[in-house]
């Protein structure tokens, strides 16, 4: 029931991104997608300030609802029914289409 952005950056938000993996990953792209003609979109941040975008554990697994402690541990039990819904994947789908439609067309001779 969630209807706005995360707005209240005043604390850093713990959403469970690990910014260091992130770092990594970002560095290792770096390295190599300048040798393929390949374009990155780093959607991380994006995603971190959209509350649609994080897993939820009010679910049922396997027809059957969760326990307390299986709601304790959304590491393990988590849902993502959020990616078959609207949501934070359009947002990247207009990312991704913004980009390709903006970029100029070329013709081979």
């Amino acid at each position: 029931m969630e209807t706005q952005p995360i707005v209240n950056r005043t604390t850093p938000l713990d959403i469970g991104t690990d910014w260091r993996l992130h770092g990594a990953a970002r560095g290792v792209l770096a390295r190599y997608l300048n040798r393929v003609p390949v374009h990155f979109v780093d959607i991380t941040g994006l995603s971190e300030l959209r509350k649609d975008a994080h897993t939820s554990v009010h679910t049922l697994r396997q027809g059957k609802l969760l326990t307390p402690e299986q709601q304790a541990d959304p590491k393990t039990y988590a849902d993502c029914i959020h990616w078959c819904l609207p949501g934070l994947p359009d947002t990247w789908n207009h990312f991704i289409y913004a980009h390709i439609i903006s970029r100029p067309l070329t013709t081979s001779s």
